[in-house]
């Protein structure tokens, strides 16, 4: 999947257009680097997944494929002749260019071998170990996706978007509509590849046949199932498959039962799990929905306005899932000199009376999410805003010394040893020479 991975924005947007998951301000969207959160999802038990996986109608053809094979001759190209690939179709009552699926499958999880231009009973078990008869489901839906690249659906759009499409699906866990999909492809195709106006109108003509056919497969594959109400969900193997896919892209993925050990801590025992990377974005919804907007905001804002800036990074990214509802203690959070700016913006930001930030305001932010990454350990530290490389970065680092943040120097002197730019590197040094010639001046004035 990793070829077909949506453009990150566009697949948090269609997220938050299903009201999975709260949105987020652009800014958190803007590089690749960046993971995705995706929604906790129940996963069956893995003995329960390792019974169904033999009943997937293309691993029970895969098996029936090989039995019939036995040993008989292939093509260079490692195929069946096309005689037999008739006659293979015709037993399998499967259309041709579902049976070159089903051999690859049966082929690269090891169930036929082909030696010397013949093909044979390869050497995989028929008696697999749960943990086995899973990692061989991974290989067969990791069969069925790199076909997209070679004309799996039959549908080039609903290929390109393939993943996009199933980790869309698996952000909801109710189910999407088929004419939801085809709108999410047909904007990101829009978006990705700027077809012209006839373009579109061609494929918004054609697209809504070609996905029930890639539905079609894909529920033939054992990844979807449709719904009471008519929607396409993952079955609980398309469940398993695509977040192991997820978890592979480095995306945050977690299960409900990974997320509820969160929900009941305390806030400081939250944020200490985010700091420290224990605990990923994910567990923040579940404890949001154990206590009020009101009083998440106030516990967090007393933790923030004396903590680090780990605390306060990690603080931050909680508060944005919270909505106006929890305005009166972020606004009483304006009292509290490190949080104050980061108060007035989170006001800002949902259209809340607040206090305007200068220039000095936003350079001290920018200084405490470089000090944030000091503090956090793993996803934690892919929450935080930081700014870009390159010349505004350079002229920010000239301006850190003089708004007086207690970090400053740390910072300074973190950028001086491990950025790559040298330009950045040479401009930290003589921002840290500064920033202490500067501490010295104020200390040695208070001590007077």
């Amino acid at each position: 999947m990793a070829n077909n991975v949506f453009e990150l924005a566009e697949l948090r947007k269609l997220i938050d257009e299903q009201a999975v998951v709260p949105p987020r301000p652009l800014e958190e969207t803007r590089a690749e680097r960046e993971a995705l959160t995706f929604p906790p999802v129940p996963l069956a038990s893995d003995a329960e997944l390792a019974r169904a996986v033999p009943e997937v109608p293309l691993v029970a053809d895969a098996i029936r494929l090989t039995g019939w094979t036995g040993t008989r001759a292939v093509v260079p190209e490692g195929h069946l002749t096309d005689a037999d690939a008739a006659a293979a179709a015709a037993e399998l009552g499967v259309p041709a260019s579902r049976l070159r699926l089903i051999w690859i499958v049966a082929v690269n999880t090891g169930l036929l071998q082909i030696i010397g231009g013949r093909a044979s009973r390869g050497p995989l078990s028929m008696r697999l170990t749960v943990e086995a008869t899973l990692e061989f489901w991974d290989g067969v839906v990791m069969d069925v996706l790199d076909r997209a690249d070679d004309g799996l659906t039959g549908s080039a759009v609903v290929d390109g978007h393939l993943a996009e499409m199933l980790a869309t699906i698996y952000s909801v866990r109710s189910g999407v509509a088929t004419a939801n999909l085809a709108r999410g492809i047909l904007q990101s195709h829009e978006v990705a590849c700027a077809p012209g106006p006839a373009e579109m109108r061609k494929l918004a003509a054609a697209l809504p046949g070609e996905l029930l056919e890639a539905l079609s497969l894909l529920t033939y594959c054992g990844l979807v199932e449709q719904t009471a109400a008519g929607r396409t969900a993952l079955t609980p193997l398309g469940v398993w498959a695509v977040r192991r896919d997820l978890l592979r892209e480095g995306h945050d993925a977690p299960t409900t039962a990974e997320v509820e050990v969160f929900a009941d801590l305390s806030a400081a025992e939250l944020v200490a799990a985010l700091v420290n990377g224990s605990a990923t974005q994910s567990a923040v919804a579940g404890w949001l929905e154990r206590r009020s907007p009101e009083s998440a905001a106030r516990e967090l804002v007393e933790i923030a306005a004396s903590g680090t800036a780990g605390q306060r990074g990690a603080v931050g990214a909680i508060l944005e899932e919270l909505g106006p509802e929890a305005e009166a203690p972020v606004r009483q959070a304006l009292d509290h000199p490190l949080m104050r700016r980061y108060a007035a913006s989170w006001l800002h930001i949902r259209d809340l009376d607040a206090p305007t930030l200068g220039p000095d305001d936003h350079t001290w932010i920018a200084v405490d999410s470089l000090a944030a990454l000091m503090h956090m350990s793993g996803p934690a530290a892919g929450r935080i805003d930081t700014p870009e490389p390159g010349e505004d970065l350079i002229r920010l680092v000239g301006q850190m010394p003089a708004v007086g943040h207690p970090d400053t120097i740390a910072v300074l002197d973190m950028l001086a040893a491990a950025h790559d730019d040298q330009a950045v590197v040479k401009a930290a040094r003589k921002a840290a020479l500064k920033a202490r010639t500067l501490a010295h001046a104020r200390s040695r004035g208070a001590g007077r």
